[in-house]
């Protein structure tokens, strides 16, 4: 029980002496942590050395992101920049196309208001001739080929009527240019796709009838020479009895003898195609003057790479047509003589439609004399208005 009693009363007395320092203790700790949390706030919030080099950073970010931004932005730029120039190209390309179907059709509508589109014409006439031959030219200007307003009529009535001639040999050169002068001058020149030259007029006819196919639809197409005398109006008389013919030759129809010794004129250099020596050609129109239907010319223009050309054009044309259901037409009205052959046939009421001289196959010295031919055996000068055809 003693012992009871004494430990009682001990162990009070020690608990409460721990209390009292316990609590001193907390109160000493709790300042102390106060105190400790200041200071330690203090430092958590001084701003520390690296934060020296945010700013660079940020500025490196943001030169990055500038620079990235500004090449997008450029090739967008650059991308737009070449969408408008290719807008613009396209643009100006259809206004062009614009300009040109504008045109192409007011063309169309100047034709149809004239007539001259798909118009059906008579008759085409080539006039040959040469760079040489500019007085030959005008003096049948001044005769039997109509000018100014009497040449407008005359397509109207459905004659066509050009010069006809190649280039030379140099392009652009001085002849060339003599011929350009007198197109702008005069209107009355077909040029073709042909090199002149004396041998080269086999390969001149056929481009000749090739060209004239395509650019007018007629009925007879002619070739002429530029030394040879023309009455229109007989002429047109004589091919309007055989319109309605397919395939007609109409000329002055001769056969020559085939020449074989060189050197002499109208010389033939294949003359051994021809058989023994002494033979003649075949029947053709003689080169002066001669016409052919518009299948003849069509079957030239097809044909024209494989036709085979000997050294003399008119031959050469009648050539082309053996072997083929062809209608020769020799009408000798179309190969009168100079005065006072075509003169005394004209009192007789046979008026000729072409006159030359054999001898220098054409009219000897054309441009002095063309005139008086003209004088003494053109037609009336009313004779074209009256002619239908």
């Amino acid at each position: 029980m003693s012992v009871k009693g004494r430990g009682g009363v001990g162990g009070g007395e020690m608990w409460s002496r721990n209390v009292v320092v316990s609590r001193n203790l907390a109160l000493l700790l709790c300042f102390s942590s106060f105190f400790a949390g200041i200071l330690f706030t203090n430092r958590m919030w001084t701003e520390p050395e690296r934060t020296n080099l945010e700013p660079e950073a940020c500025d490196q970010k943001l030169k990055v992101g500038n620079h990235i931004s500004n090449n997008s932005v450029g090739q967008i730029s650059n991308t737009q920049n070449d969408i408008s120039k290719f807008n613009s190209k396209i643009s100006s390309i259809e206004m062009k196309l614009a300009a040109a179907k504008a045109e192409q059709q007011s063309l169309t509508r100047a034709d149809a208001a004239s007539g001259n589109l798909k118009r059906k014409y008579f008759m085409v006439i080539g006039i040959n001739t040469a760079f040489s031959s500019r007085k030959r030219r005008d003096s049948v200007r001044a005769t039997w080929m109509p000018q100014g307003e009497e040449k407008k009529k005359l397509e109207e009535k459905g004659i066509v009527i050009r010069f006809v001639i190649g280039h030379s040999s140099t392009a652009g050169g001085i002849l060339d240019r003599a011929i350009e002068a007198e197109e702008m001058m005069h209107g009355d020149f077909l040029r073709l796709e042909h090199v002149e030259g004396y041998l080269e007029l086999s390969s001149k006819t056929k481009t000749y009838f090739s060209t004239v196919v395509a650019l007018w639809d007629a009925d007879f197409y002619i070739k002429v020479d530029d030394d040879v005398h023309v009455n229109l109006a007989t002429l047109g008389k004589i091919l309007a009895g055989h319109k309605k013919k397919p395939r007609v030759y109409v000329g002055c129809m001769k056969s020559g003898p085939v020449l074989s010794k060189k050197g002499v004129r109208y010389y033939e250099p294949e003359y051994w195609k021809f058989g023994e020596a002494g033979n003649k050609y075949f029947r053709h129109a003689t080169g002066q003057l001669y016409a052919i239907s518009k299948d003849l010319a069509t079957y030239i223009s097809v044909n024209q790479h494989i036709l085979h050309k000997y050294v003399n054009e008119d031959v050469s044309l009648g050539s082309w047509f053996i072997g083929l259901d062809v209608e020769h037409v020799d009408d000798k009205r179309l190969c009168c003589g100079t005065p006072p052959d075509c003169e005394w046939k004209a009192h007789l009421g046979s008026t000729c439609a072409v006159s030359f001289d054999w001898k220098c196959s054409g009219i000897c010295r054309s441009v002095e004399r063309m005139m008086e031919v003209h004088k003494t055996c053109g037609e009336d000068v009313n004779a074209l208005d009256h002619a239908s055809f």
